[in-house]
């Protein structure tokens, strides 16, 4: 019996931490393709530009992403620009 329930606590566990890791690697705040060992693509940019340059990365995205919001992700396009604005915005306070 103390078997059983210890099995289904690990299952219950090891679905809780599966659901926790693919809401947080969601498209639009951590997409899972854009993080190699550890390290998110972003923070990479961000490390390799100055604050200036990066803010108009950040510009850049929210343009392109507002662009074509209406032909390709719609409201995943408008979170991805909001992502990005809110990228420029701590750059700038």
């Amino acid at each position: 019996m103390d078997n059983c329930y210890k099995c289904e606590k690990e299952l219950a566990e090891k679905i809780v931490r599966e659901y926790e890791r693919r809401i947080s690697m969601d498209n639009v705040n951590h997409p899972e393709h854009y993080t190699k060992g550890g390290v998110e693509c972003i923070e990479a940019i961000r490390a390799s530009m100055t604050r200036e340059a990066f803010c108009g990365y950040c510009k850049g995205n929210i343009l392109k992403y507002i662009w074509r919001y209406e032909d390709k992700g719609q409201g995943e396009d408008l979170k991805k620009a909001k992502v990005y604005l809110d990228w420029l915005i701590s750059e700038v306070d």
